[in-house]
């Protein structure tokens, strides 16, 4: 649920014939559970998703509605909702985040809670697709905050119209569609929305770029200009992934059956071009102790790959840790990666 835009004269809502097209890549799944919020981003959706099914052999539609608990009025949007499927013939449920909530990172948080809850109710109507309302406003948001995380080029891929995570398939179909446009389709078909005020608190990250927008669109970077960097990225991300892999298989040594570590002819990877080596470091890394700090560990991956170029050149050993692994630099050029013991975590200047 997303603060509403400002300027939304003249704008036209999503057409039945649009959302159609929109829709296409939906036609295979064997249900869909669309995450509705109560604002008029996943209203607009829901709305449009609903008229979609009605024809033969498309997907049994559900809807979901979490309930974080943080605010009083929360309880009663989220019946609003299920009324409101109800009179769309759409089968609903209200799903509660319990327990303790934490004092700080309440947003993180709650996100994390409302994936865990909506994956949980799609693996229940087993294996629906989760369908949600994420715009192009919401790409150029996030795009803007992996890049001033420190993102390498997979983070300003944004987000993707399709992904499969924790085994459950998540699709965002309105990728490419303005928010403004959304509200204008909630609008027209008379569909009662709401707007969270935490979506205007300047406390958090995601409103403060939210607000920066309107001042980037002046000088030319508007939304639709991060969304077709988007569709850019994702494309060079998956000809040099296509790639790292290719590479990996060739670079990485024998492994006995059940072995949790990696090894690789270092030397032989040398002579890929840079991003193919950190690529490809990533990704023995992720096949020995998979982390989920991805800004982070990049600036550490390029120290640590730079460090093991030089020794490399030098035929020099070297030891570092590096997002939960030990990174070990043999003589003959050789790179074993395995799990490092509890307790020493980081990257560590060379120690052989």
């Amino acid at each position: 649920m997303s603060a509403l835009p400002q300027n939304e004269t003249n704008v036209p809502p999503v057409s039945p014939v649009e959302a159609g097209e929109l829709f296409l890549g939906l036609t295979t799944e064997s249900g869909l559970l669309v995450a509705v919020s109560g604002g008029p981003d996943s209203i607009a959706l829901l709305g449009l998703l609903a008229d979609w099914v009605r024809t033969p052999g498309r997907p049994l539609l559900h809807a979901a509605t979490v309930d974080h608990g943080l605010r009083p009025e929360a309880a009663q949007e989220a019946a609003a909702v299920a009324a409101l499927c109800a009179r769309l013939g759409v089968a609903h449920a209200i799903l509660r985040w319990e327990g303790e909530k934490p004092a700080r990172g309440i947003q993180a948080a709650a996100r994390h809670a409302r994936y865990a809850l909506l994956a949980g109710e799609a693996k229940r109507l087993g294996g629906a697709a989760l369908v949600t309302a994420h715009t192009l406003d919401d790409q150029a948001e996030t795009m803007l905050m992996r890049l001033a995380h420190g993102s390498g080029p997979s983070g300003l891929v944004g987000m993707r119209a399709r992904t499969v995570k924790d085994g459950v398939v998540l699709l965002r179909p309105l990728l490419g569609i303005p928010k403004a446009r959304l509200v204008a389709t909630a609008r027209a078909r008379g569909l009662p929305f709401v707007s969270d005020p935490s979506n205007a608190d300047p406390r958090f990250e995601r409103v403060r770029w939210r607000e920066i927008m309107p001042a980037l669109a002046e000088e030319g970077l508007t939304a639709e200009r991060f969304g077709r960097m988007a569709e850019r990225m994702a494309r060079l991300e998956d000809a040099v992934r296509q790639r790292a892999l290719a590479v990996f298989a060739v670079v990485g040594l024998p492994r006995e059956v059940g072995e949790d570590r990696v090894r690789l002819d270092f030397s032989a990877l040398m002579a890929e071009p840079d991003e193919i080596v950190l690529r490809v470091v990533g990704l023995a890394l992720d096949a020995v102790a998979a982390t989920s700090d991805r800004y982070a560990r990049l600036e550490r991956l390029e120290d640590c790959v730079a460090a093991l170029r030089v020794a490399a050149k030098a035929g020099s050993a070297l030891r570092r840790t590096l997002s939960g692994c030990m990174v070990r630099l043999g003589g003959d050029g050789v790179l074993l990666l395995e799990r490092e013991p509890p307790r020493r975590r980081g990257v560590h200047p060379a120690t052989s």
